[in-house]
């Protein structure tokens, strides 16, 4: 219950404020959430039912910021960057000018699909679909199974220079350290350095792995020295999109919410890239939420363009 002798918690003042509001009046309610005194003398209380019901009204119980926003376009049917200024201020949100620009696009977008799947009937008996089949009519896939063939580069030969074997192809890489003329420590080293370096003008990386790096890199150089070859993988550095989990580390999501989240376990494809003896050397970044190239450290950078974003979601790793 929200009670007047409730009312020193900003959080339950602002409820109490919504509920006692019509949505359409946003503008009134964000002023009367700065007197939250004055609101609490007309209201009594307000339990969970009333609110979420009220709340629910909209389809969106759950969460303050797309009700506010929802209700704010009914009359526009578009999304405008003055409405997410205002929804974000509900949800105690700041996003600057040029954040909400970005998000603009994606949001009408999305607003655009949900009135046309509005406008496709589909009947109550209809079941949902629960396989795909991707298989043209009168086609049929080849379901046969055949062995991995990896490229094998005749008289491939180390280069001279660090920069040339910074860009060489995967394929390539694993023929050098198979047949031990680049050792998985000195290419893990390499693009550790790499990343120092370059890291923090692109603002691609949120956690370097120096130590959990080298040590693998070491166990992946004594494997193959003895004769114990795990496959194309074993020994060859690679970064996680800071969405996968890594034991003993952050995984942030690229969101203030989850700066230090940390996760007990590896994610499946950490531990099944770590079996195939990859070298998971740093945590990049990724849009907050898995959404464009922002995160709560700042934009990365395109490296051809440092004017310009890298993209998203997976921006530090394209970069």
């Amino acid at each position: 219950m929200l009670t007047r002798n409730r009312s020193d918690h900003p959080a339950r003042t602002c409820v109490a404020a919504l509920y006692a509001r019509t949505i359409s009046a946003h503008r009134p309610f964000l002023k009367a959430c700065e007197e939250p005194m004055k609101i609490l003398k007309d209201i009594k209380s307000v339990d969970r039912r009333g609110f979420m019901a009220f709340m629910s009204g909209f389809g969106l119980g759950g969460t303050m910021f797309p009700g506010v926003l929802w209700a704010q376009i009914q009359a526009r049917r578009e999304i405008t960057s003055e409405i997410l200024e205002d929804a974000a201020a509900v949800a105690g949100l700041d996003f600057t000018a040029e954040e909400r620009e970005m998000m603009l696009g994606g949001l009408n977008r999305n607003l655009d699909s949900y009135a046309q799947l509005r406008e496709f009937g589909v009947p109550n008996q209809v079941a949902p679909a629960v396989q795909f089949d991707p298989t043209l009519p009168g086609r049929d896939l080849p379901s046969e199974r055949r062995p991995f063939r990896f490229t094998r580069h005749v008289d491939l030969r180390r280069p001279a220079d660090a920069e040339t074997l910074a860009f060489m192809p995967l394929s390539q890489l694993s023929q050098l350290i198979r047949t031990r003329q680049l050792s998985s420590t000195e290419l893990t080293t390499l693009y550790l350095e790499r990343l120092e370096r370059h890291g923090p003008t692109l603002e691609s990386v949120i956690t370097l792995m120096s130590d959990r790096a080298l040590e693998h890199a070491a166990r992946a150089d004594r494997e193959i020295a003895s004769g114990t070859y795990r496959g194309p993988l074993h020994g060859i550095p690679w970064g996680a999109k800071d969405l996968l989990a890594a034991e003993g580390f952050r995984t942030t999501w690229g969101a203030v919410p989850y700066e230090d989240q940390v996760i007990a376990e590896d994610a499946t494809v950490v531990r099944r890239l770590e079996d195939a003896g990859a070298i998971l050397v740093a945590k990049l970044t990724l849009g907050a939420l898995a959404q464009g190239d922002y995160w709560y450290g700042g934009r990365t950078r395109n490296p051809w363009n440092l004017e310009q974003g890298s993209s998203g979601s997976s921006a530090g790793s394209a970069a």
